[in-house]
């Protein structure tokens, strides 16, 4: 990826910036001189993250909760300003055949990474129009460009994530504001040793064998590093990315793309 040096006098939200991914990439703007705004539901989790650098500042919210969103919007802008990057992180998987995944369990899905991305983003649309600049980045995934069994809900969700990047993108293009996703596959996170859990559990594979099988189906056969993320959300953060909009990332070893 190239220089982030542009970067720096900035004002970022990282949803789901309290561990895994959104943690890093919390981090990578934090380290790039941009201020950052980190949400999620657990307070600890989000101080604990917040100490790590002195330009990162927790909030708690939760992203499916459109008046927590907005008293979070609020809070921070009043305090440093007006967002200039908003990623979109917040995200939940669980697994189940799909005619035995209970109504409540998709509702949830959908509303944490579908409706969730949507609340996060929306409170910025006007103002980063307005301002002509502006910076959109949801974290999505390989299964919002391609099926995987057993996970329904979440692959119905993300490849809305992906529809809704399309559709903010194509609204903003004249505006200087750029719309992407980056796409992992299986990434070396919380949520991925979650998935490895429930494969032994309904399996009774070992730990060994249940990560072999998701790391297959990367080509390269290893998982995705956070750091990887990270670093593609600056490339899409810099002025270098300034002509890439409506764009689904695959960060996948070839997997998908």
């Amino acid at each position: 990826m190239s220089s982030v040096s542009t970067i720096p006098g900035k004002h970022a939200l990282v949803t789901g910036g309290g561990s895994g991914v959104g943690r890093v990439i919390a981090l990578a703007l934090a380290g790039a001189g941009i201020d950052v705004t980190i949400c999620g539901r657990r307070e600890a989790e989000l101080a604990k993250v917040a100490g790590e650098n002195d330009r990162i500042y927790g909030i708690a919210a939760d992203v499916t909760d459109e008046a927590a969103v907005a008293a979070l919007y609020e809070a921070a802008q009043a305090a440093r300003g007006p967002f200039d990057i908003v990623v979109a992180n917040a995200g939940m998987a669980g697994s189940a055949p799909a005619h035995k995944t209970a109504l409540s369990d998709w509702q949830r899905t959908v509303d944490v990474n579908l409706t969730g991305a949507f609340l996060t983003v929306k409170p910025a649309l006007a103002g980063m129009a307005a301002r002509k600049t502006g910076r959109i980045v949801f974290i999505a995934s390989t299964a919002g460009l391609k099926g995987y069994a057993y996970v329904a809900p979440y692959v119905a969700a993300k490849h809305g994530v992906v529809g809704l990047m399309r559709a903010l993108a194509a609204e903003t293009a004249k505006s200087g504001v750029t719309v992407n996703a980056v796409c992992p596959g299986f990434v070396e996170t919380e949520m991925l040793e979650e998935s490895i859990q429930r494969i032994i559990q309904k399996t009774g594979r070992s730990v060994e064998q249940a990560r072999s099988s998701l790391a297959s189906t990367n080509p390269q056969g290893r998982f995705i590093q956070p750091d990887e993320i990270a670093a593609a959300v600056l490339w899409l953060c810099g002025d270098a990315a300034q002509s890439i909009t409506g764009q689904a990332i695959s960060i996948s070893g070839g997997e998908t793309w």
